[in-house]
Order: structure tokens, then sequence, then C-alpha cells
């Protein structure tokens, strides 16, 4: 096939002759010859995407039970081990986060990435791609906002590397389990 097709327009490919003997023509390109063996028209819709919406959402809770516990292994590294105050800002204000909040705020933020994870499953061309992307860039803000607050150094990069380690976990497992719990069905046209 040249680069000229019959009209003489260049870089449009000429669709009624095929070089391979497949099964293309006027229709455009074809899939696998079917019943009788007549070839069909490749499809132009997307696949229908099947979602396991029970192990979807029991994977969330347990990515946020992980999540809660990271958070809480993290902040006994910063406080127990190292020394290091875990502060976050209320109202203008720097106060010790206690640990029940940090691990009930790692716990919904799995829960709001098993949301979207859902929401993309069900809607989005490419829901994975767009997961990891949407998911990577509230990491980098949560890791980014201590350095926004007045505390002392040690303290911003103890929240930070806390914040990021919670992100990287429920990013991670949530998109895993995103992948075990939806498969893509392909339909065949009225066979």
């Amino acid at each position: 096939m040249s680069d000229r097709n019959e009209q003489g327009g260049i870089g449009e490919p000429d669709l009624t002759q095929r070089s391979d003997g497949g099964g293309g023509g006027v229709m455009g390109p074809s899939t696998p010859a079917g019943p009788g063996g007549v070839a069909r028209p490749a499809s132009t819709r997307q696949p229908r995407r099947v979602i396991d919406a029970g192990r979807l959402w029991t994977g969330g809770v347990m990515a946020g039970i992980v999540a809660a516990g990271v958070a809480v292994v993290g902040l006994l590294i910063a406080r127990g081990v190292l020394d290091i105050p875990v502060l976050i800002e209320r109202k203008g204000h720097l106060v010790d986060a206690s640990s029940w909040w940090y691990a009930g705020v790692a716990f919904l933020a799995a829960l709001a990435a098993t949301a979207l994870m859902h929401g993309l499953l069900a809607g989005a061309p490419q829901p994975y791609r767009f997961f990891n992307w949407i998911v990577g860039l509230a990491v980098a803000i949560a890791a980014l906002i201590p350095f926004t607050t007045g505390a002392e150094l040690s303290t911003k990069i103890a929240v930070a590397v806390i914040n990021l380690a919670i992100g990287i976990c429920i990013g991670s497992i949530v998109s895993s389990i995103g992948h075990s719990a939806a498969r893509v069905l392909d339909e065949p046209y009225g066979y």
C-alpha cells in the first residue's frame, strides 16, 4: 500500500485494497471472520466493562484499614523513635495531630479513592490512567502542604513523609483492586 491513493491524495490510505489479504474494504478495518466466514466491521464503540462492586468496596475498606495502619506507624516512628512533633494546622494554629484523627483521615481518603476508582471504571475511557494521575496529584498536594505551615523543618518533613507513605499505600492498593474488580467484555455484533 502506498502513501498515494487512487485519487492522487497523499497521506490518505486506500481502504479499498489491502495487501495483507485482510477483510478490509470500503467499510474500513475488520475483525476476524465470524460464522460462515463473513468478516465483521471493527468496533467503533468502547468495550463494556463489568465491575464487581462488592469486591471493589471490600478492597477499598481493607485499603482504608491498611492506610490507617500506615498513619499510626508513621506517627509512632516520628514521635516515638525520632522525637519529632507531628503538627497539623487548625484554624490558623499548629496543633498536635492525634493518632485517631490521622488514622481516620487516612481511612476516609482510601474510601474516597475507591469511590473515584468506581466512578472512573464506570465511565472513563482509560480509568487506570486517570486514577493514577488524580491520585498522584492529590498525594503531591498532601506531601507539599506541610511546607506551607510555620512549623519547624523536621516537623514539615515528618508530616510530608507520612502523607506520602499514606498516599502511595492508597494509590497502589486501590489501583490493583480496581484491576481485579473489573473486566472488559468483548461484545460480538449481533452474533
